[in-house]
């Protein structure tokens, strides 16, 4: 065999991440808190408001006034001089955040996305990233070089927002409330109010105390809708088989094949805030022999990777059992459920996008 015919064999060997082991600078976390490639394009007018649903058209309407609001002016901490001998009382603080509330799929991290665009501010002054890269960030550079490195921005959007315990509740409160001190304007996204966050998880008072601090940072906007990434759409493909799998991974350039229990075993040793970095130069993420996740960390793991794989648009193709059977009935009642879902979603939707590459 020639060698340029051993190099074209080579080549076509796909990626592996269970072979993957990335290494993630600090600054790379700072500097990647922008807005994810899904969403590089997207703006408020970009965004399709159902008819049927008014919340969504008003969600728009309170957004982009927010955006304005912010202007491309000092920040908003501290109140100037204090005028000694004023009888009028000092008008009350404005309420320095959004939080829009909704199901699964109604376009919430569209319009954070959206108002991250819209912020008149350099991208430096601005920050966008989910709860989980929020709490990674901090457990990289520390408490304080957070603080710091967060203080001179405009803008923090946190996407994802869902406390699940109480350890990342305290740590982020505490960051909120530094941020805010500092004039930081807020936006958050998840599926639950903020009042709500962490209800039937854990009942210590510290926790309830540390939720409550948090919702009066937040003006709730309510977004109702059906999830718009199956809305109309046909039915996700069942699972290939192997053979089909693999031949597509060969087939197809810059895919990765993996067998899905050995990558649920390499995620654990991978830290989460790599996940990004695990998938760097993947087009397709090939699986084989997809089924039921084991535990809840590995679960929580495998949450976390699908919101990567999403949001860098990577299809995904996989044989073995479908997405919707991937966590237990006792997972999808508990405490994480609005997080399993959201990956059903996600992943569903991908599987999709994967369609086409069977040649089917």
């Amino acid at each position: 065999m020639s060698t340029r015919a051993t190099s074209a064999i080579a080549e076509a060997v796909p990626i592996s991440l269970c072979a993957r082991e990335p290494y993630v600078p600090a600054d790379r976390l700072v500097a990647e808190m922008v807005p994810p490639p899904r969403f590089d394009a997207v703006r408020f007018d970009t965004y399709v408001p159902d008819p049927q649903q008014p919340s969504q058209s008003a969600a728009v309407t309170a957004l982009s006034s927010f955006a304005a609001s912010l202007g491309g002016g000092a920040h908003a901490s501290g109140s100037g001089r204090r005028r000694w001998f004023s009888r009028k009382p000092p008008a009350p603080a404005p309420v320095r955040g959004v939080y829009l509330d909704g199901g699964y799929g109604v376009g919430k991290t569209h319009l954070l996305a959206s108002l991250w665009h819209a912020t008149s501010a350099e991208p430096a002054l601005k920050a966008f990233g989910t709860f989980v890269e929020l709490t990674n960030l901090v457990g990289a550079l520390g408490f304080q070089q957070t603080v710091q490195t967060l203080s001179g921005h405009r803008l923090l959007c946190i996407d994802e927002f869902e406390l699940d315990d109480p350890g990342d509740t305290v740590l982020v409160s505490s960051l909120l409330r530094k941020l805010v001190e500092a004039g930081v304007a807020l936006a958050a996204t998840s599926n639950t109010l903020p009042g709500k966050l962490g209800e039937g998880r854990f009942a210590s008072a510290d926790f309830l105390r540390e939720i409550q601090g948090l919702s009066a940072h937040f003006q709730p906007l309510r977004i109702d809708g059906q999830d718009y990434r199956h809305r109309g759409l046909p039915e996700a493909p069942m699972p290939y088989s192997d053979e089909v799998v693999a031949k597509s991974a060969y087939a197809t350039d810059g895919s990765s094949l993996d067998d899905f229990p050995h990558l649920l075993d390499h995620l654990a040793k991978v830290h989460p805030s790599r996940y990004g970095a695990l998938i760097d130069g993947v087009e397709t993420v090939c699986l084989t022999d997809v089924g039921p996740v084991p535990d809840q960390s590995t679960a929580l793991r495998l949450v976390v990777l699908a919101d990567r794989l999403y949001d860098r648009e990577v299809p995904v193709l996989a044989s073995g059992q479908p997405f919707d059977r991937l966590f237990s009935e006792e997972m999808l009642n508990g405490g994480y459920r609005k997080k399993y879902f959201r990956a059903i979603s996600r992943l569903t939707a991908l599987a999709r996008d994967a369609k086409g590459l069977t040649g089917r």
